[in-house]
């Protein structure tokens, strides 16, 4: 462990309806919610005016209009937060070479690593730590002059506490734990809090009596390794009293993303195992959106009654993230799957990654225009089924939050549409709220864009910083 907070932990704040908010000067100050907009939708981000609502990530969508009528629903415009955190993660690698992206908007950061790590090492404990805040400051600093946006800053001895410490600091914040300190920190929290405690791990504590992380501290490792096994046991207890030695690792690039769930009692219903793998693999899109990824494979994992386990696995053509797609493969694999006997635990996963591309965005969309177009011919209709296909594939559908651009107008982003109609407001991120005006769908003035950049002079900076 380490005697000087040299570690800390970055977390851009409500980054996707941030961005959204910074670049539509019509909904800064807002509600603003970012995700899936269909009827099995979910929330992937929530501005912190939609949040007072009691709106959070991963909530179905039906459920935040609800409480939140007057937001703005946005779809995610992954193309514009990547360019923001290829930003943010420059301005993190100036500080260091050992960055550690944990998505699109969070990371550790190794200070002692960088160029201030020589400083770091002969400074006195109090000159290290203020050194470590004033690092801090002017990143977060940087990152609002940059980008418009904000951020919250954790500094702590390990990758564990400067997570926390990031969690206690938000929104816009700042806040240093000092090495020591981790077990009268730690103490009083949920068991929940530490990483690697699930819903179901966390049943299994609550059973013996173990609710808050002193209580697991208190057991002794001995106990928790008869509770959750010899490694994860033995895990759990080493940070239960504040001891983690992960290092910071650059640049880590995961081969696949996936979620997993053990159940109290064995799963033999089919429809309820069915069930249970759409909510997993629901999970493991947004976990997937949020790394800024796309994936070509499903893999799905059952294990039986017996312990045996077995995976099912399905290639698609072509990476994707769409929530229907994977659902719909891990649903297809799942039934499958003999659960005679019953299914202790399921697990839903993406490989063979590639990087997100914005054609992802408009998958779902495309193939709902094709099924509005079959339904709308009839099941028993004449008309040819490649007619019905070639008149879906032409048929153009704007996505709310868009980006777009008129001959005659200029940028904007698409605020809906329907009935042969949409409506677009016309403005840029360093214009003021601009004009709403109406169009026909298929109006050949108006084309989708390309995101535009936060700032005005962003482009010469980049070009400037990368000796172009």
């Amino acid at each position: 462990m380490r005697s000087l907070p040299s570690i800390i932990h970055l977390d851009m704040d409500a980054f996707f309806a941030s961005v959204e908010q910074a670049a539509k000067p019509s909904l800064r100050g807002k509600p603003v919610i970012v995700g899936g907009l269909g009827g099995r939708g979910v929330v992937s981000t929530a501005s912190y005016e939609a949040r007072r609502f009691g709106v959070h990530s991963a909530m179905p969508t039906a459920q935040a209009r609800r409480l939140c009528p007057n937001a703005a629903f946005l779809t995610g415009r992954f193309e514009a937060y990547r360019q923001v955190s290829e930003l943010v993660m420059a301005l993190l690698r100036e500080l260091s070479p050992l960055v550690q992206p944990l998505s699109l908007d969070e990371a550790f950061v190794d200070l002692e690593a960088g160029p201030y790590g020589p400083v770091l090492a002969e400074a006195e404990h109090g000159t290290g730590e203020r050194l470590v805040l004033a690092l801090a400051e002017d990143l977060r600093a940087d990152i609002e002059r940059r980008t418009g946006l904000t951020a919250s800053v954790g500094a702590a001895g390990s990758k564990l506490m400067a997570k926390i410490a990031s969690e206690r600091a938000k929104p816009d914040g700042l806040v240093l734990i000092e090495p020591g300190q981790e077990r009268a920190v730690l103490g009083p929290m949920p068991v929940r809090a530490l990483p690697g405690i699930g819903p179901a791990t966390e049943q299994v504590l609550r059973r013996a009596g173990l609710n808050t992380v002193a209580e697991l501290a208190e057991a002794g490792e001995a106990e928790l390794v008869q509770l959750l096994g010899k490694a994860h046991g033995a895990g759990v207890h080493q940070m239960s009293i504040g001891l983690d030695d992960r290092p910071v690792v650059a640049d880590q690039d995961a081969k696949s993303v996936s979620v997993e769930d053990t159940f109290e009692v064995d799963l033999a219903d089919r429809d309820r195992v069915l069930r249970e793998v759409e909510t997993l693999a629901l999970r493991c899109v947004r976990r997937l959106r949020g790394a800024g990824r796309s994936g070509r494979t499903v893999v799905l994992k059952v294990r039986r009654f017996d312990f045996s386990t077995l995976t099912r696995s399905e290639t698609l053509r072509g990476p994707t993230d769409d929530e229907t797609v994977i659902v719909e493969t891990a649903r297809r694999l799942a039934s499958q799957v003999d659960i005679t006997g019953g299914v202790r635990l399921l697990g839903v996963g993406v490989a063979q990654l590639a990087d997100y591309t914005q054609e992802d965005l408009f998958a779902q969309a495309v193939r709902e225009e094709a099924e509005a177009a079959a339904a709308a011919a009839g099941a028993g209709a004449e008309e040819e089924p490649e007619a019905v296909e070639e008149e879906a594939a032409v048929a153009r559908r704007w996505l709310p939050g868009q980006d777009v651009r008129h001959t005659e107008y200029g940028p904007g982003w698409v605020q809906g549409s329907g009935v042969g109609r949409v409506t677009v407001r016309f403005e840029t991120p360093w214009s003021g709220p601009g004009r709403v005006r109406t169009f026909a769908v298929e109006d050949p003035a108006l084309e989708p864009a390309r995101p535009l950049p936060l700032r005005e002079d962003w482009p010469a900076e980049a070009e400037r910083e990368d000796g172009h």
